[in-house]
């Protein structure tokens, strides 16, 4: 194989591996753009839905069916509230706000965590100020949510504080029966209480960009053997006008000059 075709045989493969990267690229942003589809169904089937008891959607067993997300259920009982903690660094009103998690007890004996809703920073580490739960028999409507995850970094989190809403952490925190498998983020309480928090924004339906990331993915792939071709098709055009060789150009200086002397002998004679 001639030196030129093996060079040629290199561009194709590294066009090749190329085009296998950007499509492993596309099909996890086509995979990520179904997830986001899927979440987007199911807010608009669960958000507004009509609330249900929280033992129809929540057993026992206290696992929640991740189809039941954002789900609207009623509880009636009381607030623990000497046992409310503080989650910090949460995004809300433009600033790392504080919000509220209250255990509540459920008439059936259960505790169930219930974010009640957020509070702007302090001058220090707290807030200036934590509305308090209404005391005595509530009713409250809350939306299931699965709990989170701890920080990969392993931060904590001052006492009377969590970095994050991980019921496990919070059960140990609280103790009794609490639930690990959803809590209630608040709709609605009944009576309410004197001072509200700051609510919460619904989920964007916003699909995000992996769909034209996709296909950007794929383009990229068809680029690739579009220059590969390019340039093999430029060294091909020049390996064949070095073989052909130069054209040979007569230079019109010379025959300018032979016909002045022969104009200057005329003028002689």
């Amino acid at each position: 194989m001639s030196p030129r075709l093996l060079r040629w045989s290199v561009y194709v493969l590294v066009a090749i591996g190329f085009a296998v990267a950007c499509a492993f690229l596309s099909n996890w942003q086509f995979d990520r753009n179904e997830t986001r589809a899927a979440q987007i169904a199911l807010v608009e089937q669960n958000y507004d839905a009509e609330a249900v008891p929280f033992a129809s959607l929540v057993g026992p067993d206290g696992r929640l069916d991740p189809e039941d997300e954002w789900h609207p259920v009623v509880l009636r009982g009381e607030y623990l509230a000497d046992e409310q903690l503080l989650v910090r660094n949460r995004p809300h009103g433009g600033t790392s706000a504080f919000e509220v998690v209250v255990p509540f007890r459920d008439a059936d004996g259960r505790i169930v965590i219930v974010d009640r809703g957020w509070v702007p920073p302090g001058e220090g580490d707290v807030p200036d100020s934590v509305p308090a739960p209404p005391s005595g028999e509530v009713e409250i409507t809350v939306r299931l949510r699965p709990g989170e995850r701890l920080p990969a970094s392993g931060r904590g989190a001052p006492e009377g504080q969590v970095p994050t809403i991980n019921l496990p952490t919070i059960a140990d925190i609280v103790g009794g029966d609490v639930i690990t498998g959803a809590y209630g983020q608040l709709v609605s309480e009944s009576p309410a209480a004197d001072h509200a928090l700051g609510g919460f924004d619904s989920p964007t339906e916003d699909p995000g960009p992996h769909l034209s990331y996709a296909i950007q993915w794929i383009l990229f792939a068809i680029m690739g053997f579009v220059f590969i071709g390019y340039i093999i098709r430029t060294e091909t055009v020049k390996h064949r006008e070095d073989a052909e060789g130069a054209p040979v150009r007569v230079r019109r200086r010379s025959r300018d000059r032979d016909g002045d002397i022969e104009d200057e002998l005329l003028d002689a004679r």
